[in-house]
């Protein structure tokens, strides 16, 4: 039985939001195909107010839960005219992040998904993460599920997005965690330069490795945490982003990329993947994933681009249809809470 999803996800990067329009099937395995998809750019009110959301009063945060989730509504309406889709079981949604705690039991996606449903008049599947924390869980990272029954050919599956993340199997079951910060600080970096991204690595290859910072860097505890572990913006406050301000921009560009490159190769040969899958918005800079390719043994994948860009959103829409048959779509194994659990608020 074919089952027609949409995935929405909104990266903490803030490069857009991604709607994947998806078919799913199960017949010996679970398959599927990407029928429509795309980015929506934010506009500079919506980028300024999704950046600002961690800083707001729970009055006006709980304004924004709301605004937002009419704001999805009315952008998966236009999708679903503009393209004339019919029969769409579902709607998943990651939401934004705006608070990721697990040790404190809580995270924070907003976009309230009763107002998408309102805006849609469809069944939609929102806040993912909570019951993973409350379960005991990091509520990340959550698409090893996909990982695991969509891409399972792959020896491990790398995500360069705004963290990156790792999926891999490990004495018979499927290991994730976050490695590293990637774009939400390069593209911060970028924009000092007057640029959205660093294109290619082009901005990093022109700056110099700052040698002391980067042995700063590698030396921060999270590193050396066993897995299951994950990272959020606030670990960058106060870690990375007091540091780099210290340094010119391009060195603060090139340090991080090497940074990020170490520590995700780092990971790579521990484990020792054969071949690993990398997608995600740092999948195209090529800068980076030379540093990788350098410091590894591992056969590098780099798929078509729309995999590159939405398999996160794909497999949220994926973690919907799990939920809506109540199987299983959060692997304890990966996010470290105490069981497997179908995970998402219907509404």
């Amino acid at each position: 039985m074919k089952t027609l999803a949409i995935g929405l996800m909104s990266g903490t990067s803030l490069d857009g939001l991604d709607i994947c329009f998806a078919e799913f099937e199960k017949q010996d395995q679970w398959t599927f195909r990407i029928l429509k998809a795309e980015t929506l750019p934010y506009s500079d009110g919506w980028e300024k107010r999704l950046k600002n959301s961690i800083h707001l009063s729970a009055e006006d945060l709980l304004e924004l839960n709301s605004d937002y989730g009419f704001y999805l509504g009315q952008k998966v309406r236009e999708f679903i005219d503009q393209h004339q889709l019919e029969n769409i079981d579902l709607i998943a949604s990651h939401g934004h992040t705006v608070f990721h705690q697990p040790q404190r039991k809580f995270t924070l996606q907003i976009g309230d998904g009763r107002a998408i449903r309102l805006e849609t008049g469809l069944p939609v599947i929102y806040d993912f993460r909570t019951q993973d924390v409350l379960m005991q869980g990091n509520g990340a990272p959550l698409v090893p599920i996909g990982d695991e029954l969509l891409f399972s050919k792959y020896g491990a599956c790398l995500n360069l997005g705004g963290f990156s993340n790792i999926s891999l199997q490990s004495d018979g079951k499927r290991i994730a965690f976050d490695i590293a910060p990637v774009n939400i600080v390069l593209n911060r970096l970028a924009r000092k330069l007057g640029k959205d991204f660093d294109e290619n690595g082009d901005l990093s290859r022109q700056g110099k490795i700052n040698e002391d910072l980067l042995n700063r860097f590698n030396s921060l505890d999270f590193y050396h945490q066993p897995h299951p572990k994950s990272l959020g913006i606030e670990w960058c406050n106060e870690y990375i982003f007091p540091a780099l301000e210290k340094i010119e921009v391009s060195d603060a560009l090139a340090t991080f990329t090497e940074h990020t490159a170490q520590q995700i190769a780092n990971v790579i040969n521990t484990h020792h993947v054969k071949d690993i899958l990398i997608t995600g918005g740092g999948a195209s800079n090529t800068f980076l994933t030379e540093k990788i390719k350098a410091k590894t043994k591992s056969g590098i994948i780099i798929p078509e681009k729309e995999i590159i860009d939405y398999k996160e959103a794909l497999i949220f829409a994926f973690m919907g249809v799990l939920r809506m048959n109540n199987e299983i779509n959060v692997l304890s194994s990966a996010t470290g809470s105490t069981i497997d659990h179908s995970s998402g608020v219907m509404a």
